[in-house]
């Protein structure tokens, strides 16, 4: 079976995915730099610590564009996940405060043992994001002033996790995988290597796809040992509910098969398929591309010109065509499920069996603590669909379940939100610490 078998989805489904903001393993190389790596090729070098310690090369990153700049220590790292792609992680130690070590502007509020705290973006974006707003508005800045040693995972395919150890972006191969892959390999990539880094137990943030993604690892037992808590914002477990109009489009738009994108594995939102794709889309009569990120995510009350702005100079990013089937599977059949090859023969080479089988998120210890927060503006991950995974949750401990609702909030909000430190920060770094430490 070839790399293009991907089963039955919708030209609607995909691009109501385009903006989405939604969203490995063995123990990382002692030397990244020992493997020749295939990928885009390095103009520009910085030094980054290597996982054993020693500084190497690599291309310039988040750190440099977005981090140190404001007055941060930043390491950069690189990730290398069991099926090859090596993936680019950022570690924020301390607050800014510290990092002048002279009372400089930040708070600095430092913990004997700062914990770990990972944040997992989501689907066509990368890390950047959690950094667009400025250091005393966005999660990363504002967690390594409260005293967390604060890492920001990169997802494969994004611009700067497009290295493999034997695969090149510009093959097919490179693409063949969709958020079955993330559970799989990057989640518990990216955990073990900074569980080996710090020796403690990892608070966990995703948004969107990065609560999936979250979830469903949980589901079958991965990352319980390691993940002391997580906060799940804009969760997507659910999709069946969406309420934007491109939403309505996608989920009657079913063709069975993928004939504009055929023979495309990587999923570019820049690129001219995609753009020809979306433009026809936009012509439909009763859709209105002319608010986009409204039309797809909801009103988002609380976003500022200048945010917006820097999100559309670094967003969005690749992902792969089966990717974006997967989600698409999900908003269309109502289910968390693995990827369906939309043949049973080929579902059954795969699993076993003739259909997917399901992510079954009642296998969650019911003793994992969990903050969950969603908006009631929000086109993606709506009301009716939390509440099917709160469902999921109904035998949870009291004590290890919080739930925080808010009002006026969409799915950007969560992220890019002015308020955001105010309504959901306060309420994650309170969330953090009433977490006992292991006995």
């Amino acid at each position: 079976m070839g790399v293009y078998d991907m089963g039955f989805s919708s030209w609607g489904c995909l691009t109501l995915c385009l903006l989405i903001l939604v969203v490995v393993v063995r123990t990382p190389q002692a030397d990244g730099a020992s493997h020749r790596l295939f990928g885009p090729e390095k103009k520009s070098l910085v030094m980054a610590v290597a996982p054993s310690g020693r500084q190497q090369a690599v291309d310039v990153g988040i750190c440099a564009i977005s981090v140190i700049p404001h007055g941060y220590k930043c390491q950069e790292f690189q990730v290398t996940t069991e099926d090859g792609y090596v993936l680019s992680i950022q570690r924020i130690a301390e607050g800014r405060a510290a990092a002048a070590a002279a009372g400089g502007e930040g708070g600095g509020k430092l913990l004997p043992n700062r914990q770990p705290v990972l944040l997992q973006h989501g689907v066509l974006v990368d890390g950047i994001t959690w950094l667009l707003n400025p250091p005393k508005q966005n999660l990363p800045m504002i967690l390594a002033d409260n005293g967390f040693d604060v890492w920001i995972a990169n997802t494969r395919g994004t611009r700067f996790s497009r290295n493999h150890l034997f695969l090149d972006p510009s093959s097919p191969a490179f693409w063949n995988w969709s958020w079955d892959e993330l559970v799989t390999y990057d989640l518990p990539a990216t955990f073990d290597f900074v569980y080996h880094q710090t020796s403690q137990q990892i608070h966990y943030v995703g948004h969107s796809l990065g609560t999936l993604t979250a979830l469903a690892a949980l589901s079958e037992g991965r990352l319980v040992d390691k993940m002391k808590s997580a906060a799940l914002l804009s969760p997507v477990a659910y999709l069946s509910h969406m309420t934007t109009a491109l939403g309505i489009v996608a989920a009657r738009a079913f063709v069975g098969e993928i004939t504009a994108l055929a023979g495309l594995a990587e999923f570019n939102p820049k690129g001219k398929a995609v753009a020809n794709l979306l433009k026809s889309l936009c012509n439909i009569p009763g859709i209105d591309c002319y608010d986009y990120l409204t039309a797809v995510t909801g009103k988002n009350c609380c976003l500022n010109s200048s945010t917006f702005n820097l999100f559309l100079q670094s967003e969005p990013q690749p992902t792969s065509v089966k990717n974006m089937v997967h989600l698409a599977q999900g908003v269309r059949d109502g289910i968390l499920a693995k990827y369906n090859y939309g043949r049973a023969d080929y579902n059954l080479e795969h699993y076993g069996e003739e259909r997917p089988p399901i992510y079954n998120l009642s296998n969650i210890p019911n003793d994992m603590a969990l903050f969950l927060s969603y908006g009631g503006k929000d086109a993606l991950s709506d009301i009716q669909d939390v509440g099917t995974l709160l469902d999921c949750f109904k035998f949870h401990d009291g004590d290890k379940l919080r739930v925080q609702f808010i009002k006026d909030y969409a799915h950007a909000d969560f992220i890019m939100g002015t308020t955001a430190k105010d309504l959901v920060y306060s309420a994650i770094i309170n969330f953090f610490k009433h977490q006992k430490q292991p006995s």
